[in-house]
């Protein structure tokens, strides 16, 4: 059985955020716009991504 995936995209900067959702970027992989990364899809990586819908964007679902 092969794990579910999702793949983000950052699509907002993180200038002038606090420091949470900045922290909360990076802990996604992510730094630099337009930047995607192929994560697993797990509760805990739904909810950072919930926790910044303004500046990332996901772009696709595997498995």
């Amino acid at each position: 059985m092969a794990k579910k995936t999702i793949v983000v995209k950052q699509v907002g900067s993180p200038i002038r955020r606090p420091a949470d959702q900045r922290a909360t970027l990076v802990g996604l992989g992510l730094n630099k716009m337009n930047r995607t990364r192929e994560l697993e899809d797990t509760p805990s990586v739904r909810g950072m991504v919930a926790k910044i819908p303004h500046m990332v964007k996901i772009i696709e679902e595997r498995g």
